[in-house]
């Protein structure tokens, strides 16, 4: 893994720690990692664990990461940005995950020539099932754009993107998504519930029916239209539920479509 010479992860809640664990579970040393994270319990399990926590950037001035990975809220990053730069400055590639600051905002504080992997995951990547899309500055080198995509598919599956302005629709398809589907089987569980299942009963076929199918989409060669061809008879019951998910007007395709507009929207108004 070519991260393996070093990593600075900048805050490690459940995203960061998602990621942190992925990129561990892969092979990486415990020793090429430092970890700044201001809570005090966090700290405690990732020394327990073998790996060096600090509770601020300072404390970690020595190390010479090759990567340095921030997945800090929004609202935290520009009190932190400044005490990356000496890692940039020495080479390092900013990996970031944090939402709404543009690349920009990083070449800003951290210089032009600094080297800036901007990307969003999804929080499937706690199971080592997640997609990242990423986008990197002009700065940053083929070697840094592979350690990051290294470090991103560590937790699943990583994808370039060609323009930053993506970002928004990868935030809204994939970032979002998960949400998408845990209500879909919320859904499913209450439409079972008013055919007069037990609510115990309901939530778990939904819940099967979901991650199995999931599995089986991730198992097969087919495509998802044929995999629901596969389900459907015609004049039968499928088709029958079918016409109404799939009506052109009231259907589901036009109602993702505006929710995941919605989420795009949502997006690029935060990152103004």
């Amino acid at each position: 893994m070519t991260a393996l010479n070093g990593l600075l992860v900048i805050g490690c809640g459940k995203m960061g720690g998602s990621i942190l664990n992925g990129f561990l579970a892969a092979g990486a040393d415990k020793s090429a990692v430092r970890v700044v994270e201001p809570n005090a319990e966090i700290r405690e399990s990732l020394t327990q664990r073998g790996i060096a926590a600090f509770e601020n950037i300072a404390q970690a001035a020595d190390f010479s990461p090759a990567v340095v990975f921030t997945a800090v809220k929004p609202f935290l990053i520009a009190d932190v940005i400044g005490d990356v730069k000496p890692f940039t400055g020495k080479g390092a590639v900013l990996f970031t995950i944090v939402a709404g600051k543009p690349i920009a905002f990083y070449e800003e504080h951290l210089g032009k020539d600094a080297a800036v992997v901007r990307a969003m995951p999804n929080t499937p990547a706690a199971v080592g099932k997640g997609i990242t899309g990423l986008i990197a500055n002009g700065s940053a080198s083929e070697s840094q754009k592979q350690a990051v995509a290294e470090i991103a598919q560590a937790c699943g599956e990583a994808v370039w993107l060609t323009d930053e302005s993506q970002i928004d629709a990868v935030t809204a398809v994939s970032g979002s998504g998960p949400a998408y589907l845990f209500y879909l089987t919320e859904a499913l569980s209450a439409a079972a519930k008013s055919l007069g299942l037990a609510g115990d009963t309901a939530e778990k076929l939904a819940k099967a029916t979901i991650i199995g199918s999931a599995a089986l989409m991730e198992q097969s060669t087919e495509t998802p239209a044929k995999l629901r061809q596969n389900v459907t008879t015609p004049n039968g019951t499928t088709a029958a539920a079918l016409a109404v998910l799939m009506n052109p007007e009231t259907g589901f395709e036009p109602l993702m479509t505006q929710a995941v507009k919605a989420a795009e929207t949502r997006s690029k108004e935060l990152g103004k």
